[in-house]
């Protein structure tokens, strides 16, 4: 990825994030979450995982954020909206801050050494790669996410019918 590219795409990733904090309306902060979360799977793709790139797409801009805006719609939150401006400057004041501080940090620790970057082993990002490590290594998590998930959809139902 050339640096003209990197650079568009971090001030796009930068600028989706501050409009996910800053709007009032959580359904413009979950949309913007959503191109957040697009964004990012283009550095996938250019990361040649393009297996978790488009996954990236399908499960989280997709199913998750599909999620989200149930919820949302499903709470009614236009009508409690306040205005709490000051307080999310202040906020994103710190987290700013904060950043700056951990990039400053890093780049200082990583300017006195070689930057040679590490090669990727052979076949990331790949499907069958992928597949290999949830179903062998992480079969235990996916299945306990699987459930939660499911959980989250039946509470979300019952709750609904009220």
């Amino acid at each position: 990825m050339d640096a003209i590219t990197f650079t568009v795409l971090s001030v796009l990733m930068v600028a989706s994030a501050i409009r996910v904090v800053l709007n009032r309306s959580p359904v413009y902060s979950a949309l913007s979450l959503v191109m957040l979360m697009s964004l990012l799977a283009v550095y996938f793709l250019y990361l040649d995982a393009h297996m978790v790139g488009v996954l990236q797409i399908i499960v989280y801009a997709g199913a998750v954020m599909v999620l989200f805006l149930f919820v949302i719609m499903l709470l009614n939150l236009q009508d409690s909206i306040q205005d709490y401006r000051q307080e999310k400057l202040w906020t994103m004041g710190i987290l700013c801050a904060t950043l700056f501080g951990e990039l400053w940090f890093f780049f200082g620790r990583a300017g006195g050494e070689s930057s040679a970057q590490h090669a990727v082993p052979e076949g990331f990002g790949t499907v069958i790669s992928l597949s290999q490590k949830l179903f062998t290594d992480y079969l235990l998590p996916f299945e306990i996410t699987s459930l939660l998930l499911l959980v989250a959809v039946v509470g979300a139902v019952v709750l609904a019918k009220r």
